[in-house]
């Protein structure tokens, strides 16, 4: 060891699937030894050297997780708003609405997420609001975040007024989302921070940030002020596609690594940005498209009809980008060196999407494949297309998805069915549709069941070997030469149960060495 390395002994480890306990030896962010504890010769010199050491006595040590897909500025702002998922109808959720103004300052925005509608027995509507919210403008966001509910005043603060029920969809809807993110930096960023600590308190160390804004700036402004307990790939959509170009950007750019951390680790030379191993915390990620809606908002694009909605022109779905404009966006997108990451969660829309990637011949994402053509499974592992599934919605939506894709549920989430057509699957929670909480996701794809009910379509079940692989970036155990990202468990994950799963007590995360959450 060098006079100016870091370095950190964990000791008593055990590995899921080993017998005995290990010491783990990490240098400047590396895993440099694997030692059994009862002979850890490196691990001792390292520690006679001055290293740190951490006694895990017996807890299991996993690499760290990864979100692989977050809208990060609206997962921090949700805590901040209303919660309306728990309502069963829009007269339910009319009501909750009246409760909460109650105490709101005159003409005050609420904003309220979480709402599902697709099974409701009566129907959203701006009257419906208007009723009990007099002129307070009032917004609800559903639960996919495809949907928007707004009363006369807010639709006349957002410019939409006169429309027809008050229930905006898609880009109508993403505009809303666009609007009420315009928050003053410094208290958009504290929430972030929030969220982050959040995270790392359940073993995250990184995470794919999706949201639907131009988010160099962002991100750079958050490391900038010390922001570093995640790694950060965020994605570029279409409306800044032009503009990420322009300013040299790619799928995989380091972003900022700048100045020198005041405080404690100034002397360790430590920069703002950087882990460790002196790798950027924050990357320019994927190029993201959306190709069609959602289920609960009855506008993933789908072969057969919805029910109800017979012979409409929206009767199946809405098709967002049509397969020739999205070829166009993704020979444009990835000449420029942007990996894509496109939305298709319809059956049709998916194999749409499948269609333009094998065209294309670049590989990419998928993201959400909820409902998949029997005959489409295999063409994710023949076209190299990355499977970008969110588990736990298959948790939020059994019910819904046995409504509006009767017969066809078989293959909705299908994640054993991808697994064994040879797809690789990368996992994450769409937060704030589900909770940034990568544990939940696993327990959602191995156990297939939540709330005491039955397990849904158990076929579909995958082994936790599998859902932890699609939670790590694709690391299975660990290995000398990995940079130390790890969190440090209470349970062994391979025998815990699904429910033990979600509120898997986590001891301690690492990002290359460095503690962002301890418990011990």
């Amino acid at each position: 060891m060098t006079p100016d390395a870091t370095a950190l002994v964990l000791a008593g480890a055990r590995l899921p699937g080993v017998d005995w306990a290990v010491d783990v030896s990490i240098v400047d962010g590396m895993i440099v030894a694997l030692e059994p504890a009862t002979s850890a010769p490196f691990a001792d010199r390292l520690s006679a050297a001055g290293a740190s050491r951490t006694a895990l006595e017996g807890r299991y040590l996993v690499p760290g997780l990864w979100d692989n897909h977050v809208h990060f500025s609206q997962w921090a702002s949700a805590s901040r708003r209303l919660d309306v998922s728990g309502a069963d109808s829009a007269a339910g959720t009319a009501a909750l609405v009246r409760e909460a103004l109650a105490t709101a300052e005159p003409e005050e925005l609420l904003v309220g997420i979480g709402f599902r509608d697709g099974l409701w027995p009566d129907r959203p509507s701006a009257a419906l609001l208007d009723a009990v919210t007099g002129p307070h403008p009032v917004v609800l966001i559903s639960g996919d975040l495809h949907c928007c509910w707004l009363n006369s005043a807010a639709l006349a603060r957002f410019r939409r007024a006169g429309h027809p029920d008050g229930v905006l969809r898609e880009e109508d809807a993403f505009a809303v989302h666009r609007a009420l993110d315009e928050v003053p930096p410094e208290t958009v960023d504290g929430w972030a921070l929030d969220a982050a600590k959040a995270a790392a308190a359940r073993g995250v160390v990184g995470i794919v940030d999706l949201e639907m804004a131009w988010n160099r700036e962002s991100w750079l402004r958050r490391i900038t002020a010390g922001h570093d307990l995640l790694r950060v790939e965020f994605g570029v959509y279409p409306q800044h596609l032009e503009r990420a170009i322009a300013e040299g950007l790619a799928t995989g750019d380091a972003v900022g690594a700048v100045g020198s951390v005041e405080g404690s680790r100034a002397d360790a030379g430590v920069a703002r940005g950087v882990d460790a191993t002196g790798r950027a915390l924050v990357h320019v990620g994927p190029f993201k498209v959306i190709t069609d809606g959602s289920l609960n908002t009855r506008t993933a694009f789908c072969f057969d009809e919805y029910p109800g909605l017979e012979g409409r022109a929206d009767s199946r779905g809405l098709l967002t980008v049509p397969p020739a404009e999205l070829g166009a966006l993704l020979e444009r997108a990835t000449a420029a060196g942007f990996a894509p990451a496109v939305h298709a969660i319809g059956d049709h829309a998916n194999r749409l999407v499948l269609e333009t990637f094998e065209q294309l011949g670049s590989g990419g994402s998928l993201e959400h494949a909820q409902l998949v053509s029997d005959a489409d499974f295999g063409r994710f592992a023949a076209a190299g297309v990355v499977a970008g599934v969110q588990p736990e919605h298959a948790m939020d939506d059994r019910d819904v998805a046995d409504l509006f894709w009767a017969g066809r549920t078989g293959r909705a989430f299908a994640l054993a069915s991808l697994l064994e057509a040879g797809a690789t699957l990368a996992m994450g929670s769409d937060a704030p549709v589900a909770p940034l909480d990568p544990w939940i996701t696993m327990a959602a794809g191995t156990g297939r069941d939540r709330d005491g009910r039955a397990p849904w379509h158990p076929e579909q079940r995958i082994p936790m070997a599998e859902a932890l692989a699609a939670s790590t970036r694709g690391r299975r155990g660990l290995h000398v030469g990995e940079v130390a990202d790890l969190v440090s468990v209470e349970r062994d994950p391979f025998a815990a149960t699904s429910e033990e799963l979600r509120t898997m007590p986590v001891a301690l995360t690492l990002l290359a060495g460095r503690a962002t959450h301890s418990a011990l």
